[in-house]
């Protein structure tokens, strides 16, 4: 009987944060996020309404959708907080400090992975005062993309005015 090929570690982690998407209740894309420092989950997170309020599958409407509010713009319209900010405000800086954070990022309606998925501009700035060393996407289910965090400390695009991912 032939053995199965063993998942790589980061596919393995990635799988984790996927999963963790499927609690997301935002109605255009669902995005899972989970810190691992030294082999060890740290934190998730998933986006979200903040707790007590009631999430846009609840409410049945997405404003950003209903005003025609692009990708990467406008996050003060949106009614949930990031997979990322979520995972990092559920674990203590001393854990996250050196720690690694796994994206994923679904279409809502297709289940497809979402192309050219970074961080925002907002969790961005939590990433880098979390002392997260980096950040690994996923682009498909078995690609993925290694992004130094001090890639968005030397090259900082708030400098340039630039919006969005």
């Amino acid at each position: 009987m032939a053995t199965p090929a063993r998942r790589d570690k980061i596919n393995y982690y990635l799988d984790i944060a996927q999963t963790v998407s499927e609690r997301s209740t935002c109605l255009r894309r669902l995005y899972g996020a989970i810190i691992v420092k030294n082999d060890e989950v740290i934190s998730s997170g998933y986006n979200g309404a903040p707790r007590g309020r009631r999430n846009c599958i609840d409410v049945g409407t997405c404003i950003r959708s209903k005003l025609n509010i692009p990708r990467g713009e406008r996050y003060e319209m949106c009614r949930s907080v990031h997979a990322e900010a979520n995972a990092i405000i559920s674990a203590p800086r001393s854990e996250t400090l050196g720690g690694t954070l796994y994206l994923v990022g679904l279409e809502a309606d297709t289940g497809e992975y979402i192309k050219d998925t970074v961080c925002c501009s907002m969790c961005k700035r939590l990433v880098i005062n979390a002392g997260i060393d980096r950040v690994i996407v996923r682009d498909t289910k078995d690609e993925y993309r290694i992004i130094p965090v001090e890639d968005w400390i030397v090259n900082d695009e708030s400098l340039e005015g630039v919006f969005g991912y």
